[in-house]
């Protein structure tokens, strides 16, 4: 019996972040043409990254007072 290693296949992310104020409804972000970052409560509008990786990548590169986060795609369902 041998067992086959595959791949783990990349999962669409978003990228999120939350406020710190209880009860603060969460947000996510849009890239804009210009690379500009906005955000939005409507995650069906939000930009849908390749994977966890380039999701929490972009997050990363977003100024430290932001907070923001990957959150894979369809995980915002269980946010609301």
């Amino acid at each position: 019996m041998s067992v086959a290693f595959t791949q783990p296949q990349p999962a669409p992310a978003l990228v999120s972040r939350t406020e710190a104020r209880p009860g603060a409804v969460a947000s996510y972000l849009i890239l804009s043409a210009s690379g500009a970052a906005e955000w939005t409560a409507d995650p069906k509008q939000a930009t849908a990254f390749a994977s966890m990786r380039e999701a929490t990548r972009q997050a990363m590169r977003l100024p430290a007072a932001v907070k923001a986060y990957g959150l894979p795609r369809g995980a915002e369902d269980l946010l609301h």
